[in-house]
């Protein structure tokens, strides 16, 4: 529930993002031997889109002779294949879930910030997976007959950005929708819900939007909805039952950012004027020096602070090392949005801050 709702809603309509449309869509032989690969396969064809049926299941010839080349051509790229055999062992992820579990990875989207790079391996195409009911099925293994169990789906992936070809979202929500124990969580840049708003989701599933301050998610987050057009959808999904989220990041502390972030919260409260289970998820931007390297091999002219110098070395257990913002800044975002969620949201809950 909101603090002091306005009496009527002033929010301008926008249309519907444009769906991703891939150049070219690839299916190994693995996962036509899928339902599932099968099902995808027919809504692909569906759509007219060009469809290519590998002969071996290795995907190959998508690397340029520059990593803007293949950042290209593997962007423009769905390859449909069958999740290995390791991602059956999941892994926990803290602070968001319990566990990890994927129906893809490689996402559509074009944000320079991508927090993608450098977290998987080879050209970054958008791989959807055929072998979903196994993946499903493979989920009870570790639910807890004690307490709720959660999952996080969309780690590796953008799962609305890529549903009107695969259809996996929906099938995950209907899959939790039937489980007593088990909560889905996902999380989007995109908008295109219409289709999930009647699904049996019995409330075991909450659907999280990823938005942020206008000006940078105009310049650094290309192909995707405009963030009115995610309050709009993030809205239908709380009329229709839903738990929903914002996570707001990748926060930063750009010129005016209180004036921004302000406006972004008065936006999110006059949209969401209702009772609705709501929480919040603030994630500062970090970087570390690989990821650094491969953004500005994709995005050369991008306009995003990658200086170290005005960063902060946080090293996890492994050594491994990310630039983050100095100390006092950090605390500076973190108190700001901590009081101005409360004031607006005062029944919503803050599930970290990072």
């Amino acid at each position: 529930m909101v603090a002091n709702p306005p009496k009527s809603i002033a929010i301008t309509a926008e249309s519907h993002q444009r769906l991703w449309m891939p150049e070219q869509v690839l299916f190994t032989p693995s996962a036509l031997d899928e339902d599932w690969g099968q099902q995808i396969l027919a809504r692909v064809e569906s759509l007219g889109l060009p469809v290519q049926k590998l002969k071996q299941n290795r995907i190959t010839g998508l690397r340029g002779e520059t990593e803007r080349e293949t950042y290209t051509t593997s962007k423009r790229t769905l390859a449909v294949v069958t999740a290995p055999k390791g991602q059956f062992k999941l892994t926990p992820i803290p602070p968001s879930a319990d566990w990890q579990f994927h129906l893809a990875q490689g996402c559509p989207a074009h944000c320079q910030y991508c927090y993608l790079a450098g977290s998987l391996q080879g050209p970054p195409v958008i791989r959807a997976y055929a072998n979903l009911p196994e993946i499903l099925d493979n989920l009870k293994n570790y639910e807890n007959s004690e307490k709720i169990t959660s999952y996080e789906v969309s780690c590796y992936t953008d799962p609305l950005g890529i549903e009107h070809l695969t259809g996996s979202l929906a099938e995950c929500i209907r899959y939790f929708g039937s489980r007593d124990k088990a909560r889905l969580r996902w999380v989007t840049k995109f908008d295109n819900v219409d289709n999930l708003l009647s699904l049996p989701h019995n409330g075991n599933t909450r659907c999280r939007f990823s938005i942020n301050a206008a000006s940078i998610s105009r310049s650094l987050e290309g192909g995707t909805a405009s963030v009115m057009q995610r309050l709009q959808a993030i809205r239908k999904l709380a009329n229709s039952g839903y738990k929903i989220g914002f996570v707001i990041a990748p926060i930063m502390p750009i010129e005016n950012w209180r004036e921004e972030y302000t406006q972004l919260l008065d936006a999110a409260r006059t949209v969401l004027n209702f009772d609705c289970d709501l929480t919040f998820e603030l994630i500062s931007h970090r970087f570390t020096p690989g990821s650094k390297g491969i953004l500005q091999q994709w995005y050369p002219n991008s306009k995003l602070d990658l200086d170290e110098s005005k960063r902060s070395i946080k090293r996890n257990k492994f050594g491994g090392v990310k630039y983050v913002y100095h100390k006092d800044t950090m605390k500076e975002l973190r108190n700001f949005f901590e009081s101005a969620i409360e004031e607006r949201f005062p029944d919503a809950e803050i599930l970290y801050w990072t």
